[in-house]
């Protein structure tokens, strides 16, 4: 850990160090779940090797957690204190859902973090679902299985340090290109643009450093169908800087 910082790579801020470290002590991560968002994205410093600007190493106060539900009724295994009381020894509230009884989201009532669970959806629905597993509901979202299949463990810089799990740099980069096509109206919108930016980045980075990995992730992606295909081009179409290099992946 004292390498790993000498050698500037990012920290978390004391809230999501502390709440990523607690989850990790209880086996969220042990369990199959996985940090994605922003909080995943600061870790490809040390994942690839690269230097971020002040912008993209900027914090968010937001933790989004996925895990496959399937995978937690299959590993017929619990975290090992129930994460409500791990929440609430944070000073963590659930936040109420459309459903009654079924939190999937935490706010924490001092700072502001807010910690979500998400699970990848199988069908035209994106209700909330059930990971047994982690003792949580989670909201359900399509595209989202791309994007947690086969993650990493990387180290959270905090304290004395704790692995965490974190979705593969390459299809971060393409799923941002499908999240963002979702976030182009409204209050989204600024979203939108931070996910393309996210996006540009790595793959401008992988395509010249780690072409076939970045090539992979790009035609599985496209090969799941016309939809994937379709939110990924019109993404694109507003990223001519980003299409080249993909263009120019090997086949």
């Amino acid at each position: 850990m004292r390498l790993l910082r000498a050698e500037g790579c990012l920290t978390p801020d004391l809230a999501n160090g502390q709440i990523l470290a607690a989850m990790a002590r209880v086996g969220v991560f042990r369990l199959g779940g996985t940090v994605v968002g922003t909080q995943a994205f600061r870790h490809y410093d040390g994942v690839l090797g690269i230097c971020f600007s002040a912008d993209q190493a900027a914090q968010t106060q937001d933790v989004d957690v996925a895990s496959f539900e399937r995978l937690s009724v299959a590993l017929q295994d619990r975290v090992e204190e129930r994460l409500a009381d791990v929440f609430g020894a944070l000073k963590f509230e659930p936040v109420p859902s459309a459903d009654p009884g079924r939190a999937w989201r935490w706010r924490q009532t001092e700072q502001e973090t807010l910690v979500e669970f998400l699970t990848p959806s199988f069908d035209e629905s994106e209700g909330l679902k059930e990971l047994p597993a982690l003792g949580v509901a989670a909201q359900s979202l399509h595209f989202l299985n791309y994007l947690i299949a086969r993650p990493i463990k990387v180290p959270l810089l905090y304290r004395s340090g704790v692995l965490i799990q974190v979705p593969r740099a390459e299809r971060y980069a393409i799923h941002k290109l499908i999240v963002a096509d979702r976030r182009l109206h409204g209050p989204e919108a600024a979203k939108a643009r931070k996910d393309r930016a996210q996006s540009a980045f790595l793959i401008r980075f992988l395509a010249e450093e780690q072409p076939d990995l970045i090539a992979d992730a790009y035609a599985t992606a496209l090969g799941n169908g016309p939809s994937w295909r379709a939110a990924i081009a019109r993404s694109l179409a507003r990223m001519p800087e980003t299409k080249m290099p993909l263009d120019a992946l090997p086949a």
